[in-house]
Formats: structure tokens, sequence, C-alpha cells
């Protein structure tokens, strides 16, 4: 999914902010502050929260937040007095108040099955896919209480399992927590940790449910 918003494109899926097609340098915590934001336009998002998705594991003070939000603004030429893209909310935290393009709305992608979340539909691809907040996963989940490798999907003959990687604070498909792989079925709520929530979705027959519905 890529937004667009005034001379700048945060392209989500690749991890680049761009500016007339160049990118920009910036660091990881700075791409994860923006896209909060951005997803989150035009209501404001708390401190505590924006604290709490960024350093998940880590608890920290005022400063590292206000540092933050200082070189994002200095990455996007922004004035803290008059903003264009980060705005202070005095007590609370901060928003985006620029208008923004989201493309990749959500729609079925070509693979049968998909993770909703965000608002954006997140492909799962055949064999093993690893959720959880580390960088380099292709199906990256972030937010409080998820662990680096939190949980995976594994995709194989046409059908999903799901099952928790020993993570600290748990995977849960609708309210119950996973002990052992479990089968998926379209519309499936998950769970990581203690607020990530995502649903499963199947774009074909389920062939793991009777006509009837049953399983």
């Amino acid at each position: 999914m890529r937004i667009t918003f005034g001379e700048f494109v945060l392209d989500c899926g690749t991890r680049q902010l761009l500016r007339g097609g160049a990118e920009l340098h910036t660091s990881p915590k700075e791409l994860l502050l923006l896209e909060l934001l951005l997803r989150a336009r035009p209501r404001a998002v708390s401190r505590t929260r924006l604290r709490a998705a960024i350093w998940p594991d880590v608890r920290v003070g005022e400063t590292s937040l206000h540092v933050l939000v200082s070189q994002l603004r200095a990455t996007l030429g922004d004035d803290a007095h008059e903003p264009r893209f980060v705005r202070t909310v005095p007590g609370f935290g901060y928003s985006f108040p620029a208008p923004a393009d989201q493309d990749g709305a959500p729609s079925a992608p070509a693979s049968r099955f998909s993770l909703e979340y965000e608002g954006a539909l997140v492909a799962l691809s055949d064999g093993e896919n690893v959720l959880g907040r580390e960088e380099a996963l292709a199906t990256r989940v972030d937010g409080p209480g998820v662990s680096r490798r939190h949980a995976r999907i594994h995709v194989r003959d046409g059908r999903a399992t799901l099952e928790d990687l020993g993570s600290k604070n748990g995977t849960f498909v609708d309210g119950v927590r996973v002990a052992e792989p479990r089968v998926l079925h379209d519309g499936d709520g998950i769970r990581l940790g203690r607020r990530v929530s995502l649903v499963f979705r199947s774009h074909a027959a389920d062939p793991t449910k009777t006509e009837d519905g049953s399983g």
C-alpha cells in the first residue's frame, strides 16, 4: 500500500519514504511513526499508544517520542509551529492534518488467502508466513505485545493453519488461545498479543467446511 501526501509517498510494503521518486534516508521508527499517524488520520493518536506501538517491549519516557517526532519533522521539512504534516495535540499526542491519497485499498489479491490488517489486505503465500514485528518479515505485524516472530500461518493443499511460535502474550482465534495448530476459516478473528487484531480471509470456497457451514 502506498500513501501519497504533499510531495511525498510512503510505501508501506517496501518500507520506503520517497520524494520525487527518490528515497529519503529514514529510520525504521520514523517510518513506523509516520505510518501510524497516516493510518489514523485525521484522528489524533495518543502519546501512550504511539510509545506502545513504537517501543513495544521497552518502557520509554516522553523524551524518546519527542525526539522521534522532531526527527520526522526534519525529514519532512515540517514546522512544529505551522505544521503541514505532524500536528501536536496539546496534552494528548499527535495527528496528521494534511490530505493524503491511499493506493491499494482492500481488494481480493491473487493469493487464495489473506489477512485484513489496518484497512489493507496482506496476501499469504504458499508455505510458511511468519507474523511478527521483525523488520524482514513479508507479513510484518507490529503493536503492543507482539513478539519479533509471534505466530505463523502455513498454507498448503488449499488450507491455512495457524500456529503460535511460543510468543509471550499469546495468539488467539475468536478469543480462544491457540495451544496447537489450528485450521483457519474465512472470517476468523485473530489477535496477536494484547490488542493487535486481524481477520483471516479466503478468496475461494473453503474446502474445510461442508455445505451447511460446519467444519
